[in-house]
């Protein structure tokens, strides 16, 4: 259809036809217009994968088996592949996943720089650089926007905190924004063509983000040339006048009283009062036929598609096998040999947990997903023994969300949000019995494996960290069993960087891995055991304490007022290389299994490293 031809269809609407196709009638999907042939718009969560289906007006899943989907790898372990073509690939696979299941619109990628690990959205993100950012981002909505799916980039701008998110002001100076914060989605818009931008619950300057004048208008549409449409986030719109003028298109949220929303009656009345022009509300439509209509959702023939396709999780396989990070193989403990290896004791609540369903609207019903346990078993099979203990108790499961936890989402300072490490003797009690049997089997084992890190109580939507500190008391237990077992390989599954200064310099093997999806227990077994080579660099420096990031001293607003970004454009490496801090981990940092050599000139430097098996 050509765009005179959408101009014919917005001159055919009524008001109210109009106003129903720019707010949610449903907590996904907007009002279509039958006699038209103009079909609902329908998106879904998220990045690692296609949501569970709710309820039209409530956060009530259907609670049918059709909407188990495949579990990719967060968008911070596709940064630590660093490389596009996994990015495209993955991109691929969430698109047909989505477009499968009958969405119009995925809700991702998530793009916002890390300017404090604290964040608890930080796994959904690519990390500290916008160059990377970007050169990762593009390849991954091409490949998202060829199944006929547009691809959401989320969220527009400095969403760099979950503490009081619906209301901190963010005030960044000009040149921070243009060179870090921006750069990324700009990519996304002219070189990945993204179909739709999500705004921040946050303010920018003064601004709310889903109708700032500045961000919308200036920046998006009029400097970078975006002729797709703007959606908000889930109650994220706080004014009507407001987003009428200043670049929203579509208003959605998280409660159930479509009809209120400040983009449906309040708007409709301010337009026949002649308070608000019809133009503005064809303008608004216009953006989301023309999106429509390249997804060929008004007369095209439109693309099918499938999910949970058998050659789609060999790639996802492949995504999290580039992705784990080799941090540290002093004694060339790695790669395992499994011929020499008798009895495998693995240690830590993340050896056998499952993280698909958690973290907040990252949350996905996984088809399967494959916990470094069940990998090991896989990989290893009958003839070696494999002996789990879990080493510290958990009190919260993060795994199972209160059905109808969304609904109380934006609700600052919930006691649904307030998931911090509890102290009580319950937890101390069963601490002192898990590490003991753990510190009883090392002893005995042949190769002892630590598994721990973080899950999703802790990188979580709607909470950040309060400190970069182990939870669980796991800085304790690795400490108890390096005196046990010197040789021990430590493992750290995280969205963000933790604090391992407590324990780092007495550790000789130390493995980075992600939330890494359905394949990513048996990824990480496949480089335990040198049946891949590990590859990964870090997205993001790993600092070695809190008080040597870059954000420490504005840090994270406890308050509803504002953040001041007093570090301007030195966060990450920047911070560190101009301030001669020495990380954990820099940025980029990644070893590997293979040997070389490198002679040259008046001085010869020779490195040797174990072969590759």
């Amino acid at each position: 259809m050509k765009e005179n031809q959408l101009e014919e269809l917005i001159g055919i609407m009524t008001l109210d036809e109009k106003i129903g196709m720019i707010h949610g009638n449903q907590l996904f999907q907007t009002k279509g217009i039958e006699r038209l042939g103009i079909p609902p718009f329908i998106s879904s969560d998220g990045p690692m994968g296609c949501r569970m289906d709710y309820k039209p007006a409530s956060w009530q899943v259907i609670g049918q088996n059709y909407d188990y989907t495949s579990y990719l790898p967060s968008n911070t372990a596709l940064a630590a592949t660093w490389n596009p073509d996994i990015s495209y690939e993955t991109g691929k696979i969430l698109g047909k996943e989505a477009r499968g299941r009958g969405k119009d619109m995925i809700l991702a990628p998530g793009i916002n720089m890390m300017r404090t690990p604290l964040c608890g959205r930080s796994f959904e993100y690519m990390g500290e650089d916008p160059y990377l950012a970007a050169e990762m981002v593009v390849p991954l909505i091409q490949g998202i926007q060829e199944n006929d799916i547009a691809a959401c980039v989320k969220h527009f701008a400095v969403n760099s905190q979950e503490t009081n998110r619906t209301t901190v002001n963010a005030i960044v100076d000009e040149r921070t924004l243009q060179e870090i914060y921006f750069p990324a989605f700009k990519a996304a818009v002219q070189k990945g063509k993204a179909a739709a931008v999500m705004g921040a619950y946050n303010k920018l300057n003064g601004s709310y983000c889903c109708h700032n004048d500045y961000l919308l208008n200036e920046v998006l549409r009029k400097d970078w040339g975006f002729d797709g449409f703007v959606i908000s986030d889930w109650g994220g719109v706080k004014d009507t006048v407001e987003a009428a003028f200043h670049g929203l298109d579509m208003e959605m949220s998280v409660t159930d009283n479509f009809d209120e929303y400040y983009m449906a009656a309040p708007l409709k009345k301010l337009v026949e009062e002649g308070k608000i022009p019809e133009n503005i509300i064809n303008d608004k439509v216009r953006n989301i036929l023309r999106v429509m209509n390249r997804l060929n959702m008004l007369d095209g023939e439109r693309k099918a598609d499938s999910y949970n396709d058998t050659e789609d999780r060999i790639q996802l396989r492949k995504a999290a096998e580039e992705s784990i990070v080799l941090l540290k193989n002093k004694q060339n403990i790695l790669p395992l040999d499994e011929k020499k290896i008798k009895h495998i004791l693995i240690v830590g609540d993340n050896g056998d947990r499952l993280h698909a369903l958690g973290g907040g609207s990252a949350e996905i019903k996984a088809l399967y997903e494959i916990s470094p346990l069940l990998g090991m078993h896989m990989l290893l099979g009958g003839n070696v023994t494999i002996q789990y203990e879990p080493g510290y108790y958990t009190s919260v499961v993060g795994n199972v969300w209160d059905e109808g936890w969304q609904a109380n989402s934006l609700e600052e300072d919930s006691a649904f949000w307030n998931r911090e490490d509890s102290k009580n003797s319950e937890r101390a009690e069963k601490n002192r019995e898990y590490r003991q049997k753990a510190l009883d089997a090392a002893k005995n084992a042949d190769v002892v494996i630590y598994i721990g890190g973080l899950n999703h109580d802790y990188d979580v939507e709607g909470m950040d960290r309060r400190s970069l500190k182990l939870p669980y008391g796991q800085d304790t237990l690795i400490l108890d069993l390096l005196s046990v077992r010197k040789d021990l390989i430590v493992v750290m599954m995280t969205g963000s960087p933790v604090d391992m200064s407590a324990w780092l310099d007495k550790t000789d093997t130390l493995v980075q891995t992600w939330y890494n999806g359905m394949e990513g227990g048996y990824a990480l077994a496949e480089i335990l055991f040198g049946k891949v080579n590990p590859s990964g660099k870090l997205p993001e420096t790993f600092p070695m304490t809190l008080a040597d990031t870059p954000a420490c001293q504005s840090g994270i607003s406890q308050d509803d007022k504002e953040i001041i970004y007093t570090e301007g454009v030195f966060i990450g490496y920047r911070h560190y290389d101009s301030n001669h801090i020495k990380p954990a981990f820099p940025f980029g940092f990644g070893l590997s299994y293979t040997d070389f050599s490198v002679t040259g000139g008046k001085s010869d430097w020779n490195r040797q490293k174990r072969h590759f098996r």
